[in-house]
């Protein structure tokens, strides 16, 4: 089958643009709520580290580092808030004496759990009122990109799949 190049180029950007758009309303809404759906008591930077470590339990404070593409000392300085407020365990690797390996608590999983449901109830309203085809299109759409992100950027920490956008 021939596909123009120039429409699906057009056709990628054009969902590019809407993605981005849809990103851009998001961070409206989540700021708008800041109340219900604050990520405090963590910064954005903590955030993508709880996202890291409940991706790979037990993954190494090196291997982090990688993975937001930050200086070791950096995601350690991340490690220590996020310990601190009881939402990590870090712990000697089993294979390595000389690393750490980080597992996420009881309180760290309970509160990626609560901010979760927080952001899918801020999103119901407006997800409730479009037809059913048209949710049915946004979950395949979703998971759609969410495989696509994770085969272009395999070093991003990606919430299981169960998790994304199949729970909207």
């Amino acid at each position: 089958m021939d596909v123009n190049p120039s429409a699906s180029h057009r056709e990628s950007h054009d969902a590019a643009e809407a993605a981005r758009e849809v990103i851009e309303l998001l961070e409206v809404l989540w700021e708008r709520g800041k109340d219900a759906v604050s990520t405090a008591p963590v910064s954005t930077s903590q955030l993508r580290v709880l996202y890291a470590v409940e991706h790979e339990e037990g993954i190494s404070l090196r291997a982090l580092s990688e993975v937001l593409g930050a200086a070791p000392s950096s995601a350690s300085r991340l490690c220590d808030r996020l310990q601190a407020l009881g939402f990590i365990d870090r712990s000697p690797s089993p294979s390595s004496g000389r690393e750490l390996q980080l597992r996420l608590t009881g309180k760290g999983l309970s509160y990626l759990f609560s901010l979760r449901a927080q952001r899918e109830e801020a999103l119901l309203p407006a997800i409730a009122t479009m037809p059913a085809a048209t949710r049915t299109a946004l979950v395949k759409g979703l998971t759609g990109l969410q495989w696509a992100v994770e085969a272009t950027a395999p070093t991003q920490p990606q919430a299981p799949p169960h998790k994304g956008a199949q729970s909207a």
